[in-house]
């Protein structure tokens, strides 16, 4: 997990997965909708499982 991946992540999530799948990205899309917070969280944790 590159320094960028993190802070993209962090800014907007749903951009920082978008390699890992469509699933990913709808995933986190949603839960960013649902707040920033679990967005950011589900980023990251998708992120670090594909490391």
């Amino acid at each position: 997990m590159s320094f960028l991946r993190v802070l993209l992540a962090i800014f907007f999530p749903p951009l920082s997965v978008i390699d890992c799948g469509c699933g990913s990205v709808l995933i986190v899309f949603l839960l960013t909708l649902c707040g920033w917070v679990p967005g950011v969280i589900g980023a990251l944790v998708i992120l670090n499982k594909n490391s």
